[in-house]
């Protein structure tokens, strides 16, 4: 005879096995790219299908984002255990705390800076901002060397210190 708890592990088992098998059997196109159709008309009266594929973001810059956000999450994960620890000095709590809140400021900094970055020149990118040193990575066609100097000096506009700004493009 089966019981419950038998009952909702069968369930539950059945639930996780369907999805696992949707998730594998996914195309790729769904987690990648758009695919867009365009149909053109020749000289001759014939219709050509053209088929083409264009990617959102770079995954390059998605796989920068994402490391970045596991190094920090682990950071604050420590210094939350810090702040909660019972044996923790006052001191350490109270710099566990400063230090949360400057990763805080420099996740804003950086959203800030991409958003500036998105709508001044239409291109997506990646900021790593890092005590006085700043890491843009673009995604650009050409790499221009005026391109590059206006993003750096837009940037800088943002600080009221002198920064050590590098930009790097990627196609």
């Amino acid at each position: 005879m089966i019981n419950k708890q038998n009952l909702w592990f069968l369930t539950l088992f059945s639930l996780i096995l369907v999805l696992s098998v949707y998730y594998i059997t996914m195309p790729n196109d769904l987690l990648v790219a758009s695919k867009a159709t365009t149909t053109t008309e020749t000289e001759d009266g014939q219709e050509e299908t053209e088929d083409s594929t264009t990617i959102s973001e770079s995954d390059n810059l998605t796989a920068l984002r994402v490391s970045l956000e596991e190094d920090r999450d682990a950071t604050k994960t420590e210094l939350q255990a810090t702040m909660t620890d019972e044996n923790a000095t006052t001191e350490e709590k109270n710099n566990a705390y400063e230090q949360l809140k400057y990763l805080s400021e420099v996740e804003g900094t950086e959203e800030k800076l991409e958003k500036m970055i998105k709508e001044t020149y239409q291109l997506d990118s990646f900021v790593k901002v890092d005590n006085n040193q700043i890491k843009v990575v673009a995604v650009a066609s050409k790499h221009d060397t005026t391109l590059a100097n206006n993003i750096m000096r837009s940037v800088q506009a943002e600080f009221k210190e002198k920064q050590t700004i590098t930009v790097k493009f990627e196609k």
